[in-house]
């Protein structure tokens, strides 16, 4: 089974930067998609940036111009480096991966358990 391991999160004052990682765990065939998603106390869970596997990026509004996601190769990681960070960008930031394990696996997505992203005023 895979799993996504992620890490970087924590607590950090308006206008810091954290950066976000997430990798999983064992080796794998080939990676698809690669998306980060947050949810927020009492908020539906809200797509913030998506890597396909082309390399084409998409962003939430929100975090346009403040928020990169890239993806190490080497390393199958799909990180997102968060600057200028705003108290209403607290929540916890869940890692999403469509992949295939074996070559004769169907894509599907996989889920990280999450982190926690506190930004202070």
């Amino acid at each position: 089974q895979v799993q996504l391991v992620e890490s970087g999160g924590g607590l950090v004052q308006a206008g810091g930067s954290l950066r976000l990682s997430c990798a999983p765990s064992g080796s794998i065939f080939t990676i698809d998609d690669m998306v980060w998603y947050r949810q927020a106390p009492g908020q539906q869970r809200e797509l913030v940036a998506a890597l396909g596997s082309r390399g084409s990026t998409t962003y939430a509004d929100s975090v346009k111009g403040r928020f990169t996601i890239s993806r190490d190769n080497a390393k199958s990681t799909v990180n997102l480096q968060m600057n200028s960070l705003k108290p209403e960008d607290t929540a916890v930031y869940y890692c999403a991966i469509t992949l295939r394990r074996y070559s004769s696996d169907p894509l599907r997505p996989y889920w990280g358990q999450g982190t926690q992203v506190t930004v202070s005023s």
